[in-house]
């Protein structure tokens, strides 16, 4: 009997682990079909698949790259969670079905007679050695078959990856070649741009060489459509110093044959230093002359305006008669009637007195002695009349 009750407690066993070995196979086998599912769901379609056009825009590739990377890494890990999730729920089941053997197989052992015990404990290590070769059977194949799947995702990572990659590598080679031709596109253009400024500066100067007044004085005889101004430009120099080598007016017109001397270098800068220093002079006799002017109009109008206030204060208690201003003492009267008219161009009344010494050249009269040295003074400061000799006289 107890031998019957040992056999149907391992036919139980034995049947019990059949079911869970089966359980565990039908779970595997549902995972399996789970993963292809989502492989068939993360497979990217073949639009996705098909290449994308390259973008000169580095930055928007590389930001396109990562997003993808993310999103790779992120399904990668996904799978990667579910197939632990699996393996630590089959090491539970595995973990808790052969505690249960155990535990069953020890309450058998010590219910069971001291006479089969040691039946008992070959028959339970049996069932034991048996039930863990079964389960790690089937742990193993489903450890291979995940270990199978994870391959074929990383390999399946690893292509996108490489793909990617070679994209990348695409467009890197694509902009640093068209970085070069750019580069050479302007390099060539520099280059020409630097040979048309040498040339230009080369033909510049082989023109300024041409054109410029020759070493030593040399003869030129005029040609039809010459002139000073033509001639000056021809030989780069002023027309004023061609002129001056010449001893001619810069507004002479040339004759047909006519020799003129074309001065050298150094004769046209001593010329030119002598015709600014002329001009120099010329300016600075001209500032004085409209200075001399000036000051001359002023004292010309302040004695004017000195004249004039005199003759309003000129009143009947001033000494009795005229007086008037000498200006020039004649030798004869024709000497005195030439100074009379100068005299009168500058607006003054004039008179001539005849006297054993001359002939007197008086302007006036004026009431008034203070009025009389009012006008003396002004016909002094007067450029007009140039006289810096008249005095006052008793006129009657």
């Amino acid at each position: 009997m107890n031998f019957s009750r040992q056999a149907l407690l391992g036919i139980g066993m034995i049947i019990g682990g059949s079911v869970m070995l089966y359980a565990m196979v039908q779970q595997i086998g549902d995972s399996n079909e789970a993963q292809p599912a989502s492989a068939m769901v993360d497979k990217p379609s073949p639009e996705q698949e098909s290449p994308q056009p390259l973008t000169t825009d580095i930055e928007t590739e590389k930001r396109i790259l990562a997003q993808k990377q993310k999103e790779r890494a992120a399904r990668v890990a996904e799978q990667e969670k579910r197939a632990q999730q699996f393996l630590t729920e089959q090491e539970a089941a595995e973990a808790e079905a052969l505690a249960k053997a155990r535990a069953e197989s020890q309450q058998y052992m010590d219910s069971s007679a001291p006479a089969v015990e040691e039946s008992d404990k070959s028959d339970a290590e049996k069932n034991d050695a048996t039930t863990p070769i079964k389960k790690t059977s089937a742990a193993a194949s489903a450890e291979s078959e995940t270990n199978t799947g994870d391959q074929q995702k990383a390999a399946q990572a690893q292509q996108e990856a490489q793909r990617q990659a070679a994209i990348k590598e695409q467009a890197t080679a694509k902009k640093l070649a068209e970085s070069k031709k750019e580069a050479e596109v302007k390099r060539q253009a520099d280059a020409k741009q630097q040979a048309q400024a040498a040339a230009e500066k080369k033909r510049e100067a082989a023109e300024a060489a041409k054109n410029e007044p020759p070493k030593s004085p040399s003869d030129y005889q005029v040609k039809r459509g010459d002139g000073l101004i033509k001639l000056a430009r021809q030989y780069n120099m002023p027309v004023e110093v061609l002129a001056q080598a010449n001893n001619l007016s810069p507004s002479t017109s040339l004759q047909l044959g006519q020799n003129i001397t074309i001065p050298s270098r150094k004769q046209v800068e001593r010329l030119a230093r002598e015709a600014a220093a002329a001009e120099q002079a010329r300016e600075d006799k001209r500032k004085k002359e409209e200075a001399l002017a000036k000051k001359s109009a002023d004292a010309k109008r302040e004695a004017q305006q000195k004249l004039s206030e005199a003759r309003k204060e000129v009143k009947e208690t001033d000494a009795k008669g005229s007086f008037g201003v000498q200006v020039a003492l004649a030798n004869d009267q024709a000497k005195a009637d030439e100074l009379a008219k100068k005299f009168q161009s500058a607006g003054y009344q004039v008179k001539t007195s005849p006297t054993s010494r001359g002939v007197r050249v008086i302007v006036g009269p004026e009431r008034g002695k203070l009025a009389a040295l009012a006008l003396k003074d002004k016909i002094n400061s007067d450029p007009k009349v140039n006289t810096t000799s008249a005095w006052v006289l008793y006129w009657r």
